[in-house]
């Protein structure tokens, strides 16, 4: 589907976490481990997902990675055990 939309959670090398949101999660990793995704994970290479889920589209998908950041790390990690 062309219009659906993937919120995401990256593991850093440092062990943090970074939320995102795509269209293309392949795409999108790639673009990440290469440095041109973004300036946080540009210097916490690699990068590996460790959580994604579908939203129908972009505006859900941003709602949704909001919700996702206002989460505590504890809570976050919840989320990716649940998910594994």
């Amino acid at each position: 589907m062309e219009n659906e939309y993937y919120v995401y959670i990256l593991k850093c090398s440092d062990d943090t976490l970074y939320t995102g949101i795509t269209n293309n999660l392949e795409r999108r990793l790639k673009a990440h481990n290469n440095g041109t995704a973004s300036k946080y994970t540009r210097v916490r290479r690699p990068v590996t997902i460790v959580y994604s889920e579908t939203a129908q589209d972009k505006s859900a998908a941003l709602k949704r990675e909001l919700e996702i950041k206002a989460l505590t790390r504890k809570e976050k990690i919840k989320l990716i055990e649940d998910f594994v």
